[in-house]
């Protein structure tokens, strides 16, 4: 059985074996415990619990990886919960892949428009730009 108890960087021997303590999980996600923490609080995350110790497993590295990929790419956290609960559904990765799917095409959207109002809010930034240099030059 693996190490739960070491968390120095020089003998973290755990991180190659099945189970990992908070702080080697949080160090290896770059989190806060506190973020670990919240994540179990919504259910997210489910470690195996040693007295007062939280241990995880290879499941829950998985799941850290999917909730904070799917962070990155601006899915909500209910998103990722059902995504991730679609895993364990009985259609497994078919019903999840077709779910994602979906969510891609929404959030793919979500984004093109955003970034139409950002180019526009650019060009109208740039047009008040040119004019108060233009008065600026006039006034000078």
């Amino acid at each position: 059985m693996a190490s739960v108890g070491v968390t120095s960087t020089s003998s973290r021997s755990s991180t190659s074996g099945t189970t990992w303590t908070i702080a080697e999980i949080a160090d290896d996600f770059d989190i806060t415990h506190r973020t670990v923490r919240h994540y179990e609080e919504l259910g997210l995350l489910s470690p195996e619990r040693r007295g007062t110790q939280r241990v995880y497993h290879r499941r829950d590295r998985t799941r850290l990886n999917l909730i904070l990929r799917g962070k990155r790419l601006g899915f909500p956290l209910e998103e990722i919960r059902t995504i991730i609960d679609l895993y364990d559904a009985p259609r497994g990765r078919s019903s999840q892949l077709e779910y994602v799917l979906g969510q891609i095409d929404d959030r793919r959207t979500d984004l093109e428009q955003r970034r139409r109002d950002l180019d526009e809010a650019l060009a109208e930034l740039a047009t008040f730009e040119e004019r108060c240099r233009a008065d600026l030059a006039w006034l000078g």
